[in-house]
């Protein structure tokens, strides 16, 4: 049996590093980041994306790899661009060469927020910020030049490794007095190991379902506000017998005026993954779920 290989950019990210792991049992993985040096993992060298493709020459290319920050975005858009759109779009050229299946992530942010319904794959997107914008060329370019893609549109991601918005109120938790956490806008926290293992499953259901190709929206169920989300982990945390020098009643809510970003982000991220769960026959846990877990792991 011929094993086919898998090509992972952006492994040492959140959900790059929970690819690693559920990738594995599909095929060998060549996994690089921006300064690998067996091959190109650059994001900003177009030209050295496209002849890593080649000479790997995978079945399957999953694209993890991402300029995420935000408001940084907003001063170097030129660079997200780079990064987010043109990149993309050049390793979707070289997936079309090959016939190979590309994975690609998005993001809430390619919706303005407005209203109170969940977003549906098939509502237009008006972004509000250079992020929001790049990442929905990138949608565009992936879908443009690769037939056999899968995008994944998810938001609030986080893990038990590396920097979390977990963390940071855990963090000043047990520094502060008390906390003020952004109550209006509401979304789903969503594990980069959930994120990790639909894609796997996914991967292995398109290699006799090509029809199932396209754009999904793949986020844990529920939803919340930060300030919901900030006070489950302090109660998970103090449960757990830790010492907080934040009052339980200390927790209080502001609205997203009351912090002003460079970068604005939408009120309303809860994304609808019926359209998901219906093609694979997936059921999506609720947010509490993998937030209690990580925060088992890390604490």
């Amino acid at each position: 049996m011929q094993v086919q290989k898998i090509l992972l950019f952006g492994k040492g990210g959140q959900v790059g590093w929970e690819l690693q792991r559920s990738l594995a049992p599909l095929g060998e993985v060549v996994a690089v980041d921006f300064d690998s040096t067996d091959f190109c993992g650059d994001f900003t060298n177009l030209a050295g994306l496209a002849e890593t493709v080649r000479q790997v020459k995978p079945s399957i290319i999953v694209n993890a790899a991402a300029h995420t920050a935000v408001d940084k975005a907003e001063s170097e858009p030129d660079l997200a661009r780079t990064i987010n759109a043109l990149a993309p779009g050049a390793i979707a050229a070289e997936a079309q060469k090959l016939g190979a299946w590309l994975v690609h992530y998005s993001t809430d942010y390619v919706f303005d927020g407005s209203g109170s319904q969940a977003w549906k794959e098939s509502d237009t997107p008006a972004p509000l910020s250079v992020y929001g914008q790049t990442k929905l060329e990138g949608e565009q370019a992936v879908a443009a030049n690769c037939a056999k893609h899968l995008i994944f549109r998810t938001s609030w991601v986080y893990a038990a490794r590396g920097g979390n918005f977990a963390k940071t109120m855990l963090r000043l938790a047990k520094e502060r007095d008390s906390l003020s956490v952004i109550d209006d806008q509401i979304g789903a926290p969503t594990g980069a190991d959930l994120l990790a293992d639909i894609t796997a499953l996914a991967l292995q259901r398109v290699q006799t379902q090509p029809d199932l190709a396209g754009l999904y929206h793949l986020v844990a169920s529920g939803a919340t506000s930060w300030h919901g989300y900030a006070a489950l982990v302090i109660e998970h945390v103090r449960n757990a017998g830790i010492d907080l020098k934040t009052a339980k009643n200390a927790i209080h809510k502001i609205a997203t005026q009351a912090y002003p970003t460079p970068a604005r982000r939408p009120l309303n991220s809860k994304l609808d993954t019926l359209k998901l769960q219906t093609a694979f026959n997936l059921y999506l846990p609720p947010w509490q779920q993998g937030v209690a877990r990580m925060l088992t792991e890390i604490l």
